[in-house]
């Protein structure tokens, strides 16, 4: 099962590893806490359009679509558990002195988190910037606002992780 993880078990290559300085841990925190409350209101969302008033302003304000259009419960469910998932990767990442953080697994992962969430950024402030698409001007607004940049920080922020934790040769 090591193996399968990615464990640096080979003796004949030694792999070093620096403590993670306080930007790194920074860093992790702000990433991880912020994955963390995106997927809170997540699941805030899959009960309640809370903080707006009506399912129909909450479809065209943070989704961007008509309300007979929103995500499932289940579905926006499983974002909320993909965003947690992540907190944890970013948080693991952070330790690589643990065999775990140094495992394929979770560097592949915290990259992938970082990757995924950078092309959403990007993606947003293209789409929102140029006009594309058919979403409302609402949600226009908050995705240059706050939805887009947002996704660019936490996307650079666990980059930044990932990348400052990276395995070394010795």
């Amino acid at each position: 099962m090591a193996r399968w993880l990615g464990a640096a078990d080979d003796e004949t290559a030694e792999l070093r590893t620096e403590p993670t300085g306080a930007a790194v841990r920074g860093a992790a925190v702000a990433a991880a806490g912020g994955l963390l409350a995106a997927g809170a209101l997540h699941a805030v969302w899959v009960f309640s359009p809370w903080p707006l008033a009506s399912r129909a302003e909450f479809a065209a304000v943070v989704v961007g679509v008509e309300e007979a259009q929103l995500p499932s419960g289940p579905l926006t469910l499983a974002v909320a558990g993909l965003l947690g998932a992540a907190a944890g990767l970013v948080a693991t990442g952070a330790r690589p002195t643990t065999r775990f953080a140094r495992s394929r697994v979770v560097r592949a992962g915290l990259w992938t988190v970082s990757g995924v969430l950078a092309a959403r950024g990007l993606g947003g402030l293209a789409a929102s910037g140029l006009g594309l698409g058919s979403a409302p001007a609402e949600f226009r607004h908050w995705d240059l606002a706050l939805y887009s940049p947002l996704c660019v920080a936490l996307g650079g922020l666990s980059g930044y992780v990932a990348l400052r934790t990276r395995r070394r040769r010795a």
